[in-house]
């Protein structure tokens, strides 16, 4: 035990009592407190050589990452190395290995910063691939859509999306007019479209783009994209640009908007505002 001063005993004699209650199944928290003994690098001394008793394992440690770890370790590789060979995190290496002696630096920094850097590449990589199966699952898990579920899109899509009716207007405003700048936003539109019995005669395309941008080119692009001649457009609508703006928008796949304009539309608008609404009063009624 520790003398009041604050000394600790004989070496030997505090390793044999250590020792002994390690043997005995004790933990290490236990016999640090059996014992009084604080420090945890004269703990490791004390302990040294006498192996934790099975109770004390998490029984979902991953032993064989950490039994490779401790030997990686004690050939004097650093976390960095550890960690890029076996894929662990630094804490948890930290925790398998915190009893060993700490190996003598064999790098430069740059070498270390160069380890570390591969090590944040690999994990990068392994998140991004991570993220590509959780939505390649989310895609497969879709399936075939109803024409049901077609419509419910169609309708959420077009009210997020495209004009609406305003009640404060003095002229009624009951008739399809969508915008949007992604292709696949646009294809799902159009689809819907042609579910409700839109024939293309009815449709009306125009582009919304910055005056400064290719007009040409992204008419050229929308028209392969809806299937339609770009002479049949109507004339695209300008945005006026201004040097003090600071437009993110100004690679060349900059397209600008498609407005799709649908005629004699109003019966088709009304089915769609009051299946929005549905949908709003089926998702937050609550059930019987």
């Amino acid at each position: 035990m520790a003398h009041s001063d604050g000394k600790y005993p004989d070496f030997e004699v505090l390793r044999e009592q250590a020792a002994a209650l390690r043997r005995a199944g004790l933990s290490r928290r236990q016999i640090r407190d059996r014992l009084h003994v604080d420090n945890n690098d004269i703990l490791n001394r004390l302990l040294e050589g006498e192996p934790p008793p099975e109770w004390t394992r998490r029984p979902n440690a991953k032993d064989d990452l950490r039994a490779r770890a401790r030997e990686l370790r004690l050939e004097g590789w650093t976390y960095d190395q550890i960690q890029v060979e076996l894929g662990c995190s630094k804490s948890s290496i930290s925790l398998w290995v915190r009893d060993l002696p700490k190996p003598e630096r064999k790098r430069s920094r740059e070498e270390a910063v160069a380890i570390a850097r591969r090590g944040w590449e690999a994990k990068l990589q392994i998140r991004d691939e991570e993220r590509q199966q959780t939505k390649e699952a989310a895609t497969q898990a879709v399936g075939n859509l109803t024409e049901r579920e077609l419509f419910l899109a169609g309708v959420v899509l077009h009210w997020a999306e495209g004009a609406k009716d305003k009640a404060y207007s003095h002229q009624r405003r009951e008739r399809l007019q969508f915008i949007n700048s992604d292709p696949n936003v646009i294809s799902l539109h159009l689809r819907w479209l042609e579910s409700q019995g839109v024939e293309r005669e009815r449709m009306r395309f125009r582009v919304s783009i910055h005056e400064s941008a290719d007009v040409a080119a992204a008419e050229a692009f929308w028209a392969g994209h809806v299937a339609v001649e770009a002479a049949s457009f109507q004339r695209a609508t300008l945005k006026k640009h201004s040097p003090a703006t600071n437009r993110m928008n100004t690679t060349e796949s900059y397209r600008g908007c498609l407005v799709i304009y649908v005629t004699k539309s109003a019966d088709l608008y009304r089915r769609m505002e009051g299946a929005w609404y549905g949908i709003v009063g089926g998702a937050t009624r609550q059930p019987d």
